[in-house]
């Protein structure tokens, strides 16, 4: 009994020493666990195999020297004095024959064979050959027949002992002119010549100019599939080709304006003039990101972390295998496979038991991740790589993006710029403690769109109520108004924004279009088609509207009356091109109410500081473990999936330099419309004051309790009208004076206050 309980006992640790490597060719084999000399092994296969590439170069090379020297040397008497081995080859008696064969059967193409095998020779000595390819073989093959007959067509019929294209170039080029004579011959020879050259195009010419690839020749994880790193940063040799004609010729056809020949100051490459006096601004006012190199012994630390996280689970009694690792720029993702029969719960719950086994700040896992039979443990990495907005704006992704709204959200875990299209979400609500890196993320979307949209493509109405993070983008060309600091001025603007919603519907629908986009569309082809004496349309295409709240819960503690303009706007404002970014530091329910939520599917949260904030937020748990400083979980529109994504940073030095800039390209044109719209009262009500005190006293009268914060929430009115209410019920005589903690008397009944509103009215 004490055996079967000391070997019942060292069962687990039996099972541990079975488990596959963490990083391996077949990562759900069962065989027994192979230590680090393992991989040690792979490198001295690769290293072989290097050895015997350099090998065959030296052999390809010797080869090509012979072959030059043999061709070079080559005498037609050496074919009758092969026999008596006096031979005038330098080569000797080997070079004679191998020239002679190959003159009579090429002829003058046998000087392309020392060319092939110089290139084989130098195709050897690469990291990854890439010479030796099917489609180079039978490029060179057509090439070398094609020549050939050619070469022979002058000489063929004549009575000369050697064709200058040898015996091959003869049969063939005797069979082609007996079916298709001398002209159809050569015709079709050089379009055997064309098909061979394009053949060869993307193979043998590419490979002459083109280098190895650093990414390839540099990764130290080549050799281990499931290590996926983070792509390089592009060199400056290949940013100085990226400005896209793809992005210029789109500009320039939305803008059909004449492109200015003035050279931005800070740019290597002039900028296109979208509008009068405007060209887009030039990344090089952003910092540029220094260049992140490789840290030493990256590889092993990331083996031994795999080692260590399946230790902590196998001491809590969960078996299974480490199968990938994915690192990224801030955070490295484990993929643990368990073993059969293990919950996934049982590994959720363990969260602070590895972060502390991990020695990490906290610890994200992902049960299980989408398409995949694995879970995500999230680790962070002991130094932080910073993602800089640069990055992201000079990106092909982003330069060719089709969308005016285009947001440079971050790098998701991998390393991989990801960009979002407010357009399609439609709108966009942020939370975060602060700290977390919310307002940085709300400079950075603001300024990609900067980046990206010209004035008459997008405008921007921004609400600051804490007057401090966007004041900086006052007075720029895309600011519709100046930026709102009064809550009341940003319940106006709201309102506007409702009637300008309203307004264009009426304007697609007598176009008989069903979106912003379409309309536009219609007038710029419009434009376009437009005759030298026809009129100009009175229509112009209509500029995206992005309104910015940078403070939610200071904004509605305020005005509450901004709930309802906010949710009409979020309900139906996508259609026509108005588009909504709220952001607060407090996701409580008081905030963020269940209609703003239904209406705002795309959402960001950076840290927070519980568990019932995350699922505020997003429906679920997980921001309170996120790392702040940029580290956000983005719930994608239309589904229920969350992505990890690490926000770019930008500083007020780089906000300054771009706003300072836009500045001088032109003022902003104000509406006016929206600077003195009074369409709405405080609290976001159509009646005048008599309609809301009306109100407010019969709910007094009914309820017998004269509150402030019964009107509040009855009438949806601020704290300071309904004080003002109040003070005039009590001039009237309906309430008592302020009695200290003691409540208000009612003074009059339901009766007599129907009398009074029956007098007012007849006077």
């Amino acid at each position: 009994m004490a055996k079967a309980k000391q070997d019942k006992k060292e069962k687990p640790r039996q099972t541990q020493s079975r488990r596959a490597p963490k990083v391996a060719e077949r990562p759900r084999t069962n065989s027994s666990k192979p230590e680090i000399p393992l991989q040690d092994k792979l490198e001295q296969r690769e290293q072989a195999r290097g050895t015997r590439h350099a090998i065959q170069g030296i052999i390809f090379g010797a080869l090509t020297l012979l072959l030059l020297v043999s061709l070079l040397t080559y005498h037609p008497n050496d074919s009758t004095a092969i026999s008596q081995g006096t031979t005038q080859n330098i080569a000797g008696v080997v070079g004679a024959i191998v020239s002679e064969i190959l003159f009579r059967l090429f002829g003058y193409i046998a000087y392309s064979f020392p060319l092939l095998t110089l290139l084989a020779s130098i195709d050897r000595f690469q990291t990854i050959p890439r010479f030796v390819k099917y489609g180079n073989v039978i490029g060179v093959v057509l090439t070398i027949v094609c020549l050939c007959a050619l070469f022979s067509l002058p000489t063929l019929g004549t009575a000369t002992k050697f064709s200058p294209g040898g015996f091959l170039g003869a049969a063939i080029a005797a069979f082609l002119v007996s079916y298709f004579k001398v002209f159809g011959s050569i015709t079709l020879l050089i379009t055997g010549l064309i098909i061979s050259g394009l053949l060869l195009k993307a193979h043998l010419f590419h490979y002459l100019v083109t280098p190895e690839t650093p990414a390839i020749r540099d990764n130290p994880f080549e050799r281990f599939p499931q290590i996926v790193t983070p792509q390089k940063r592009s060199t400056p040799k290949e940013k100085k080709k990226k400005p896209s004609k793809t992005l210029r010729e789109k500009l320039t056809k939305s803008s059909k304006k004449k492109p200015s020949s003035k050279k931005y100051p800070n740019s290597k490459e002039p900028e296109i003039q979208l509008s009068q006096g405007y060209q887009l601004p030039s990344p090089d006012l952003l910092n540029k990101p220094p260049i992140e190199k490789m840290q030493a012994g990256m590889k092993q630390s990331l083996l031994n972390n795999s080692r260590t996280l399946e230790d902590k689970l196998l001491d809590f009694g969960i078996e299974g295998q480490v199968v990938g690792v994915l690192p990224g720029p801030v955070i490295t993702r484990y993929e643990f496979q368990p073993a059969a029969g293990v919950k996934v719960s049982r590994i959720v719950n363990l969260s602070d038991d590895l972060a502390l086994g991990m020695k990490a700040e906290s610890i994200r896992i992902v049960a299980p991740v989408p398409g995949k039979d694995v879970v995500g443990i999230e680790v962070p990495n002991k130094t932080r790589e910073t993602v800089y907005l640069r990055d992201l704006i000079e990106s092909n992704s982003f330069l060719n993006h089709r969308s005016r709204l285009a947001l440079a959200v971050g790098k998701d875990i991998g390393g991989h710029p990801y960009f979002a299209d407010l357009g399609k979400m439609p709108h966009l609500l942020i939370a975060g403690a602060t700290g977390s890196g919310k307002s940085v993320c709300l400079n950075t979307l603001i300024c990609s769109i900067l980046f990206h949209a010209t004035p008459e493509e997008v405008r921007f109405i921004m609400v600051d109520p804490k007057m401090l993070e966007l004041g900086v983008y006052d007075s720029i060309p895309h600011l519709l108004i100046p930026v709102v600091k009064d809550p009341q001025k940003a319940s106006n603007a709201l309102g506007w924004a409702t009637e300008e919603m309203t307004r264009r519907y009426g304007i697609l629908a007598q176009k008989g279009v069903r979106n912003i986009a379409q309309y536009n569309d219609a007038i710029q082809d419009f434009q376009a088609h437009q005759h030298p004496g026809e009129s100009p349309p009175k229509e112009s295409p209509l500029p995206y509207i992005v309104i910015i709240v940078d403070e939610l819960a200071d904004l509605m503690m305020v005005a509450s009356g901004v709930e309802k303009p906010i949710t009409r706007l979020a309900q139906m404002a996508r259609a026509v091109g108005i588009h909504l970014i709220l952001a607060t530091q407090r996701p409580s329910v008081d905030v963020i109410t269940g209609v703003i939520k239904a209406n705002f599917p795309a959402r960001i949260s950076f840290r927070v500081s519980s568990k019932v904030d995350s699922r505020t937020i997003l429906d679920t748990n997980g921001a309170e473990l996120l790392l702040g400083d940029g580290d956000m979980l983005f719930l994608l529109p239309g589904t229920s999936r969350i992505r990890r994504l690490h926000g770019s940073f930008l500083s007020e030095k780089e906000i300054k330099r771009l706003t300072t800039t836009l500045k001088k390209m032109g003022k902003p044109n104000y509406d006016q419309t929206v600077l003195h719209y009074h369409g709405e009262t405080e609290g976001g009500k159509d009646e005048n004051e008599a309609e809301v005190y009306r109100k407010a006293v019969e709910l007094v009268v009914k309820n017998g309790e004269a509150s402030i914060s019964m009107l509040r929430r009855s009438l949806r009115i601020g704290h300071s009208k309904a004080a003002r209410l109040i003070d005039t019920m009590e001039r009237d005589g309906i309430v008592s004076e302020f009695k200290g903690s003691r409540p208000r008397d009612i003074m009059i009944t339901a009766d007599q206050l129907h009398e009074r509103f029956s007098r007012d009215e007849e006077a």
